[in-house]
């Protein structure tokens, strides 16, 4: 038996949950939003989603995000898969090697659900 979360994406998490500001988010709403935000809860991983939404272009190999690390190549995957997950990143493999590009609804939609306005 899986033990897996259901994660919705973060598009998703906004069309469900007003502004937190807005009215208090139900039980349902939080538990929706919840595996959004643990994905960036870890320092690595914000650090991550920094690197890759900086990059020109908006996107990173994973062999350039494994320099700004002391940590192992697998571990390193192992968190944008994370975020890949929570619907954060997008991922394209070419090659032997994987890119990640940020999605730009994503950020949007966590900058909504805690009431910045878009810019």
């Amino acid at each position: 038996m899986s033990n897996s979360l259901t994660v919705i994406s973060p598009a998703e998490t906004a069309a469900c949950c007003s502004p937190l500001t807005a009215q208090p988010l139900s039980m349902e709403q939080a538990e929706q939003v919840a595996p959004v935000l643990k994905a960036l809860a870890d320092p690595v991983r914000l650090r991550l989603m920094s690197l890759v939404a900086s990059r020109d272009g908006g996107e990173a190999c994973i062999c350039d995000l494994n320099a700004a690390f002391d940590l192992s190549q697998p571990t390193i995957s192992h968190h944008m898969k994370v975020l890949h997950e929570a619907g954060l990143v997008d991922r394209d493999k070419r090659g032997v090697w994987v890119y990640y590009r940020v999605r730009p609804q994503a950020l949007a939609s966590l900058g909504a659900l805690i009431g910045v306005p878009p810019q």
